[in-house]
Protein backbone atom coordinates (compact mmCIF):
# COMPACT_ATOMS: atom_id res chain seq x y z
CA UNK A 1 0.00 0.00 0.00
CA UNK A 2 1.45 3.35 -0.98
CA UNK A 3 2.01 6.02 1.63
CA UNK A 4 0.23 9.36 1.33
CA UNK A 5 2.33 12.32 0.30
CA UNK A 6 3.48 14.50 3.15
CA UNK A 7 5.99 17.23 3.82
CA UNK A 8 8.27 14.62 5.35
CA UNK A 9 8.42 12.31 2.34
CA UNK A 10 8.63 15.24 -0.09
CA UNK A 11 11.80 16.60 1.51
CA UNK A 12 13.81 15.43 -1.48
CA UNK A 13 12.07 18.09 -3.56
CA UNK A 14 13.14 20.99 -1.39
CA UNK A 15 16.37 22.98 -1.51
CA UNK A 16 18.59 21.61 1.25
CA UNK A 17 21.29 24.23 0.85
CA UNK A 18 23.95 21.54 0.37
CA UNK A 19 24.05 21.65 -3.42
CA UNK A 20 23.64 24.73 -5.61
CA UNK A 21 22.01 23.43 -8.82
CA UNK A 22 22.77 24.87 -12.25
CA UNK A 23 19.14 25.93 -12.49
CA UNK A 24 15.89 25.68 -10.58
CA UNK A 25 12.35 27.03 -10.50
CA UNK A 26 11.06 29.84 -8.31
CA UNK A 27 7.55 29.27 -6.95
CA UNK A 28 5.71 31.97 -5.02
CA UNK A 29 2.55 31.93 -2.93
CA UNK A 30 0.87 33.77 -5.80
CA UNK A 31 1.82 30.90 -8.14
CA UNK A 32 0.36 28.37 -5.73
CA UNK A 33 -2.82 30.40 -5.32
CA UNK A 34 -3.25 30.65 -9.11
CA UNK A 35 -3.00 26.87 -9.47
CA UNK A 36 -5.36 26.22 -6.54
CA UNK A 37 -7.94 28.57 -8.05
CA UNK A 38 -8.02 26.45 -11.20
CA UNK A 39 -8.13 23.19 -9.23
CA UNK A 40 -11.25 24.51 -7.53
CA UNK A 41 -12.85 25.44 -10.85
CA UNK A 42 -14.77 23.35 -13.38
CA UNK A 43 -11.94 23.30 -15.92
CA UNK A 44 -8.75 21.33 -15.33
CA UNK A 45 -7.89 21.00 -19.02
CA UNK A 46 -9.02 22.47 -22.37
CA UNK A 47 -10.50 25.36 -20.40
CA UNK A 48 -10.20 29.15 -20.40
CA UNK A 49 -6.70 29.44 -18.90
CA UNK A 50 -5.10 27.84 -21.96
CA UNK A 51 -6.05 30.48 -24.58
CA UNK A 52 -5.25 33.29 -22.15
CA UNK A 53 -1.76 31.87 -21.64
CA UNK A 54 -1.34 31.48 -25.40
CA UNK A 55 -2.36 35.08 -26.03
CA UNK A 56 -0.06 36.47 -23.33
CA UNK A 57 3.03 34.56 -24.47
CA UNK A 58 2.35 35.41 -28.13
CA UNK A 59 2.00 39.11 -27.29
CA UNK A 60 5.08 39.08 -25.07
CA UNK A 61 7.18 37.47 -27.79
CA UNK A 62 5.97 39.58 -30.69
CA UNK A 63 3.82 36.97 -32.41
CA UNK A 64 0.16 36.84 -33.40
CA UNK A 65 -0.75 33.29 -32.35
CA UNK A 66 0.31 30.82 -29.68
CA UNK A 67 -0.33 27.09 -29.34
CA UNK A 68 0.37 25.68 -25.88
CA UNK A 69 1.41 22.04 -25.59
CA UNK A 70 2.68 19.55 -23.04
CA UNK A 71 6.43 20.11 -23.43
CA UNK A 72 9.11 21.85 -25.45
CA UNK A 73 9.66 18.58 -27.29
CA UNK A 74 5.97 18.43 -28.22
CA UNK A 75 6.26 22.03 -29.41
CA UNK A 76 9.18 21.17 -31.67
CA UNK A 77 7.30 18.17 -33.04
CA UNK A 78 4.21 20.28 -33.73
CA UNK A 79 6.28 22.94 -35.49
CA UNK A 80 7.96 20.38 -37.75
CA UNK A 81 4.55 18.86 -38.49
CA UNK A 82 3.06 22.27 -39.27
CA UNK A 83 5.54 22.97 -42.06
CA UNK A 84 4.82 19.58 -43.63
CA UNK A 85 8.09 17.71 -43.11
CA UNK A 86 7.91 14.08 -44.22
CA UNK A 87 10.03 11.19 -45.53
CA UNK A 88 12.81 12.33 -47.84
CA UNK A 89 12.84 15.88 -46.50
CA UNK A 90 15.99 17.28 -44.93
CA UNK A 91 16.06 19.78 -42.08
CA UNK A 92 19.26 21.56 -41.05
CA UNK A 93 19.94 21.55 -37.30
CA UNK A 94 22.93 22.41 -35.10
CA UNK A 95 24.81 19.70 -33.18
CA UNK A 96 25.05 21.73 -29.95
CA UNK A 97 21.50 21.31 -28.68
CA UNK A 98 19.35 18.86 -26.76
CA UNK A 99 18.44 15.82 -28.85
CA UNK A 100 14.77 16.86 -29.05
CA UNK A 101 15.64 19.42 -31.76
CA UNK A 102 16.78 16.73 -34.16
CA UNK A 103 14.38 14.08 -32.85
CA UNK A 104 11.40 16.23 -33.88
CA UNK A 105 12.55 15.93 -37.49
CA UNK A 106 12.91 12.16 -37.18
CA UNK A 107 9.43 11.85 -35.62
CA UNK A 108 7.99 13.12 -38.92
CA UNK A 109 10.14 10.85 -41.07
CA UNK A 110 12.55 13.60 -42.06
CA UNK A 111 16.34 13.57 -42.07
CA UNK A 112 18.27 15.87 -39.71
CA UNK A 113 21.34 17.37 -41.37
CA UNK A 114 23.90 18.77 -38.94
CA UNK A 115 25.55 22.10 -39.73
CA UNK A 116 28.43 23.28 -37.56
CA UNK A 117 28.39 26.20 -35.14
CA UNK A 118 30.25 29.48 -34.75
CA UNK A 119 33.30 28.89 -32.49
CA UNK A 120 32.72 32.00 -30.38
CA UNK A 121 28.97 31.75 -29.71
CA UNK A 122 28.22 28.07 -30.51
CA UNK A 123 25.20 29.30 -32.48
CA UNK A 124 24.37 27.87 -35.88
CA UNK A 125 26.92 29.16 -38.41
CA UNK A 126 25.10 30.66 -41.44
CA UNK A 127 27.97 29.69 -43.74
CA UNK A 128 27.72 26.07 -42.59
CA UNK A 129 23.96 26.18 -43.15
CA UNK A 130 24.41 27.43 -46.71
CA UNK A 131 26.92 24.66 -47.40
CA UNK A 132 24.54 21.98 -46.06
CA UNK A 133 21.62 22.84 -48.36
CA UNK A 134 20.65 20.23 -50.96
CA UNK A 135 17.64 19.87 -53.29
CA UNK A 136 15.96 17.92 -50.46
CA UNK A 137 16.34 20.65 -47.82
CA UNK A 138 13.00 21.97 -46.58
CA UNK A 139 13.76 23.85 -43.36
CA UNK A 140 16.28 25.22 -40.87
CA UNK A 141 15.92 24.90 -37.11
CA UNK A 142 18.02 27.55 -35.37
CA UNK A 143 18.74 27.01 -31.67
CA UNK A 144 19.19 30.06 -29.43
CA UNK A 145 21.83 28.28 -27.39
CA UNK A 146 22.14 29.35 -23.75
CA UNK A 147 19.67 32.19 -24.35
CA UNK A 148 21.42 34.13 -27.12
CA UNK A 149 19.46 34.64 -30.36
CA UNK A 150 21.00 33.32 -33.55
CA UNK A 151 21.97 35.52 -36.49
CA UNK A 152 18.41 35.71 -37.77
CA UNK A 153 19.10 38.29 -40.46
CA UNK A 154 21.53 35.91 -42.15
CA UNK A 155 19.37 32.84 -41.56
CA UNK A 156 16.22 34.54 -42.88
CA UNK A 157 18.11 35.59 -45.99
CA UNK A 158 19.25 32.01 -46.59
CA UNK A 159 15.76 30.63 -45.95
CA UNK A 160 14.12 33.11 -48.31
CA UNK A 161 16.62 32.59 -51.12
CA UNK A 162 16.18 28.82 -50.98
CA UNK A 163 12.47 28.69 -50.20
CA UNK A 164 12.95 27.12 -46.76
CA UNK A 165 10.92 27.36 -43.58
CA UNK A 166 12.74 28.80 -40.56
CA UNK A 167 11.97 27.47 -37.07
CA UNK A 168 13.48 29.13 -34.01
CA UNK A 169 14.15 26.71 -31.17
CA UNK A 170 13.91 29.39 -28.50
CA UNK A 171 13.57 27.00 -25.57
CA UNK A 172 16.53 28.86 -24.02
CA UNK A 173 15.60 32.41 -25.02
CA UNK A 174 12.16 33.53 -23.83
CA UNK A 175 12.50 37.28 -23.36
CA UNK A 176 15.58 37.66 -25.57
CA UNK A 177 15.80 40.18 -28.42
CA UNK A 178 17.70 40.37 -31.70
CA UNK A 179 18.32 43.85 -33.15
CA UNK A 180 15.59 45.12 -30.85
CA UNK A 181 13.02 42.57 -32.02
CA UNK A 182 11.64 40.03 -29.54
CA UNK A 183 12.32 36.37 -30.03
CA UNK A 184 9.03 35.11 -31.37
CA UNK A 185 8.94 37.59 -34.24
CA UNK A 186 12.07 36.42 -36.05
CA UNK A 187 11.13 33.08 -37.65
CA UNK A 188 8.14 31.37 -39.25
CA UNK A 189 7.56 29.47 -36.03
CA UNK A 190 9.20 29.88 -32.62
CA UNK A 191 9.28 27.23 -29.92
CA UNK A 192 9.45 27.79 -26.15
CA UNK A 193 9.88 25.41 -23.22
CA UNK A 194 8.48 25.80 -19.71
CA UNK A 195 10.54 23.13 -17.97
CA UNK A 196 11.43 24.00 -14.33
CA UNK A 197 14.95 25.21 -15.19
CA UNK A 198 13.70 27.54 -17.94
CA UNK A 199 12.76 31.22 -17.59
CA UNK A 200 9.22 30.46 -16.47
CA UNK A 201 7.75 27.07 -15.68
CA UNK A 202 4.48 25.23 -16.00
CA UNK A 203 6.03 22.08 -14.51
CA UNK A 204 6.34 20.62 -17.98
CA UNK A 205 5.04 22.48 -20.98
CA UNK A 206 5.84 24.32 -24.17
CA UNK A 207 4.42 26.65 -26.78
CA UNK A 208 4.80 27.52 -30.43
CA UNK A 209 4.19 31.10 -31.54
CA UNK A 210 3.68 32.15 -35.14
CA UNK A 211 2.24 34.83 -37.37
CA UNK A 212 0.49 32.25 -39.56
CA UNK A 213 -3.13 31.26 -38.94
CA UNK A 214 -2.57 28.19 -41.11
CA UNK A 215 0.29 26.96 -38.96
CA UNK A 216 -1.67 27.79 -35.82
CA UNK A 217 -4.67 25.73 -36.93
CA UNK A 218 -2.55 22.76 -37.99
CA UNK A 219 -0.75 22.68 -34.64
CA UNK A 220 -3.94 23.12 -32.61
CA UNK A 221 -5.37 20.05 -34.32
CA UNK A 222 -2.10 18.12 -34.05
CA UNK A 223 -1.95 18.51 -30.25
CA UNK A 224 -5.46 17.05 -29.97
CA UNK A 225 -5.26 13.77 -31.90
CA UNK A 226 -5.62 15.50 -35.27
CA UNK A 227 -9.23 16.37 -34.50
CA UNK A 228 -10.87 19.10 -36.55
CA UNK A 229 -11.45 22.04 -34.23
CA UNK A 230 -14.13 23.71 -36.38
CA UNK A 231 -16.79 24.54 -33.79
CA UNK A 232 -19.25 25.61 -36.51
CA UNK A 233 -19.26 22.08 -37.86
CA UNK A 234 -20.00 20.74 -34.39
CA UNK A 235 -22.87 23.18 -34.02
CA UNK A 236 -24.33 22.12 -37.37
CA UNK A 237 -23.97 18.35 -36.89
CA UNK A 238 -24.31 17.97 -33.13
CA UNK A 239 -22.01 18.69 -30.21
CA UNK A 240 -20.84 15.08 -30.16
CA UNK A 241 -19.49 15.19 -33.71
CA UNK A 242 -15.78 15.42 -34.51
CA UNK A 243 -13.46 14.34 -37.31
CA UNK A 244 -9.84 13.21 -37.19
CA UNK A 245 -8.34 14.97 -40.18
CA UNK A 246 -4.73 13.80 -39.73
CA UNK A 247 -2.57 11.78 -37.37
CA UNK A 248 -2.18 13.72 -34.15
CA UNK A 249 -1.15 13.25 -30.55
CA UNK A 250 -2.33 14.08 -27.07
CA UNK A 251 0.02 17.01 -26.57
CA UNK A 252 -2.52 19.06 -24.60
CA UNK A 253 -1.48 21.17 -21.63
CA UNK A 254 -3.68 21.58 -18.55
CA UNK A 255 -5.38 24.71 -17.27
CA UNK A 256 -3.59 24.58 -13.93
CA UNK A 257 -0.26 24.46 -15.74
CA UNK A 258 -1.25 27.52 -17.76
CA UNK A 259 -2.38 29.30 -14.60
CA UNK A 260 1.08 28.72 -13.16
CA UNK A 261 2.66 29.99 -16.37
CA UNK A 262 0.56 33.15 -16.34
CA UNK A 263 1.53 33.88 -12.76
CA UNK A 264 5.20 33.26 -13.54
CA UNK A 265 5.13 35.46 -16.65
CA UNK A 266 4.39 38.53 -14.53
CA UNK A 267 7.81 38.15 -12.86
CA UNK A 268 9.83 37.35 -15.98
CA UNK A 269 11.29 40.87 -16.50
CA UNK A 270 12.58 40.86 -12.92
CA UNK A 271 14.06 37.39 -13.38
CA UNK A 272 15.78 38.37 -16.61
CA UNK A 273 17.43 41.27 -14.78
CA UNK A 274 18.62 38.85 -12.11
CA UNK A 275 20.11 36.50 -14.69
CA UNK A 276 21.93 39.45 -16.28
CA UNK A 277 23.40 40.47 -12.92
CA UNK A 278 24.71 36.98 -12.25
CA UNK A 279 26.17 36.68 -15.77
CA UNK A 280 27.87 40.08 -15.44
CA UNK A 281 29.38 39.06 -12.10
CA UNK A 282 30.77 35.87 -13.59
CA UNK A 283 32.15 37.58 -16.68
CA UNK A 284 33.91 40.26 -14.64
CA UNK A 285 35.50 37.62 -12.41
CA UNK A 286 36.80 35.54 -15.32
CA UNK A 287 37.98 38.42 -17.52
CA UNK A 288 41.62 38.03 -18.49
CA UNK A 289 41.91 34.47 -17.20
CA UNK A 290 43.66 32.54 -19.99
CA UNK A 291 42.07 29.22 -18.99
CA UNK A 292 38.42 30.33 -18.80
CA UNK A 293 36.55 31.62 -21.85
CA UNK A 294 32.85 32.51 -21.49
CA UNK A 295 30.97 32.42 -24.77
CA UNK A 296 30.95 35.63 -26.79
CA UNK A 297 27.81 37.77 -26.60
CA UNK A 298 26.91 39.59 -29.81
CA UNK A 299 26.43 43.35 -29.54
CA UNK A 300 23.06 43.29 -31.32
CA UNK A 301 21.28 40.95 -28.88
CA UNK A 302 19.60 41.04 -25.50
CA UNK A 303 20.70 37.72 -24.00
CA UNK A 304 18.20 35.74 -21.91
CA UNK A 305 20.92 33.84 -19.99
CA UNK A 306 19.19 30.50 -19.59
CA UNK A 307 22.70 29.08 -19.23
CA UNK A 308 26.06 30.57 -18.39
CA UNK A 309 28.44 28.45 -20.46
CA UNK A 310 32.21 28.62 -20.20
CA UNK A 311 34.95 26.94 -22.17
CA UNK A 312 37.63 25.77 -19.75
CA UNK A 313 41.04 24.67 -20.99
CA UNK A 314 41.12 21.45 -19.01
CA UNK A 315 44.07 20.12 -21.02
CA UNK A 316 46.34 23.03 -20.06
CA UNK A 317 45.14 22.82 -16.46
CA UNK A 318 46.06 19.12 -16.48
CA UNK A 319 42.75 18.05 -15.05
CA UNK A 320 40.04 16.07 -16.77
CA UNK A 321 36.58 17.54 -17.00
CA UNK A 322 35.25 14.53 -15.10
CA UNK A 323 37.66 15.22 -12.24
CA UNK A 324 36.76 18.92 -12.25
CA UNK A 325 33.08 18.01 -12.32
CA UNK A 326 33.53 15.80 -9.25
CA UNK A 327 35.49 18.52 -7.51
CA UNK A 328 32.69 21.03 -8.05
CA UNK A 329 30.11 18.57 -6.80
CA UNK A 330 32.17 17.92 -3.65
CA UNK A 331 32.01 21.68 -3.04
CA UNK A 332 28.25 21.68 -3.50
CA UNK A 333 28.35 23.37 -6.93
CA UNK A 334 25.96 21.79 -9.41
CA UNK A 335 27.72 22.41 -12.72
CA UNK A 336 26.56 20.70 -15.89
CA UNK A 337 27.52 20.15 -19.54
CA UNK A 338 25.31 21.39 -22.42
CA UNK A 339 25.49 19.35 -24.63
CA UNK A 340 26.93 16.15 -26.00
CA UNK A 341 26.80 16.95 -29.75
CA UNK A 342 23.69 15.23 -31.06
CA UNK A 343 25.42 13.61 -34.02
CA UNK A 344 27.73 11.71 -31.63
CA UNK A 345 24.90 9.92 -29.81
CA UNK A 346 24.75 6.18 -30.59
CA UNK A 347 21.27 6.36 -32.10
CA UNK A 348 22.29 8.98 -34.65
CA UNK A 349 25.51 7.19 -35.47
CA UNK A 350 23.60 3.96 -36.13
CA UNK A 351 20.63 5.46 -37.95
CA UNK A 352 22.26 8.23 -39.95
CA UNK A 353 25.91 7.24 -40.11
CA UNK A 354 27.11 10.38 -38.36
CA UNK A 355 30.58 10.22 -36.83
CA UNK A 356 33.31 12.32 -35.21
CA UNK A 357 34.67 14.88 -37.65
CA UNK A 358 31.28 15.85 -39.06
CA UNK A 359 31.11 19.08 -37.02
CA UNK A 360 34.67 19.79 -35.86
CA UNK A 361 33.95 23.16 -34.24
CA UNK A 362 31.15 21.74 -32.10
CA UNK A 363 33.19 18.67 -31.21
CA UNK A 364 36.22 20.71 -30.10
CA UNK A 365 34.03 23.03 -28.04
CA UNK A 366 32.23 20.14 -26.37
CA UNK A 367 35.47 18.93 -24.78
CA UNK A 368 35.74 22.24 -22.87
CA UNK A 369 32.13 23.11 -22.02
CA UNK A 370 30.93 23.67 -18.48
CA UNK A 371 27.66 25.34 -17.47
CA UNK A 372 27.67 27.25 -14.18
CA UNK A 373 24.67 27.79 -11.89
CA UNK A 374 22.43 30.67 -12.93
CA UNK A 375 18.86 31.19 -11.76
CA UNK A 376 16.89 34.03 -10.15
CA UNK A 377 16.99 32.63 -6.61
CA UNK A 378 20.78 32.80 -6.42
CA UNK A 379 22.30 35.24 -3.94
CA UNK A 380 25.48 37.26 -4.28
CA UNK A 381 27.12 34.79 -1.91
CA UNK A 382 26.07 31.94 -4.20
CA UNK A 383 27.72 33.65 -7.18
CA UNK A 384 30.93 34.25 -5.24
CA UNK A 385 30.95 30.62 -4.14
CA UNK A 386 30.78 29.50 -7.77
CA UNK A 387 33.48 31.97 -8.83
CA UNK A 388 35.78 30.79 -6.05
CA UNK A 389 35.35 27.17 -7.10
CA UNK A 390 36.02 27.91 -10.79
CA UNK A 391 39.06 30.09 -10.11
CA UNK A 392 40.31 27.39 -7.77
CA UNK A 393 41.01 25.28 -10.85
CA UNK A 394 43.47 27.88 -12.14
CA UNK A 395 45.03 29.27 -8.94
CA UNK A 396 48.24 27.27 -9.15
CA UNK A 397 48.86 28.63 -12.67
CA UNK A 398 48.00 32.27 -12.02
CA UNK A 399 49.86 34.12 -9.24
Amino acid sequence: MSQPLSKQNLRFASSSGRVLPYGRQSISEADIAAVVDVLRSDWLTTGPAVPVFEERIAAFSGARYGVAVSSGTAALHAAVYAIGIGPGDEVIVPPITFAATANAVVFQGGTPVFADVDPETLLLDPAAVEAAITPRTRAIIAVDYAGQPCDYAALRDIAQRHGLALIADACHSLGARYSGQPVGSLADLTVFSFHPVKHITTGEGGMIVTGSATYRNRMASFRNHGIDSDHRQRAERGSWFYEVQDLGYNYRITDFQCALGLSQLSRLPEWLEGRHRIAATYSAAFEGNPFIAPLEVRSDVFHAWHLYVTRIDFASLRISRAAAFSRFREQGIGVNVHYVPVHLHPYYRRRWGTAPGLCPVAEAAYEELLSLPIFPGMTGADSERVISAVLGLTERYIP
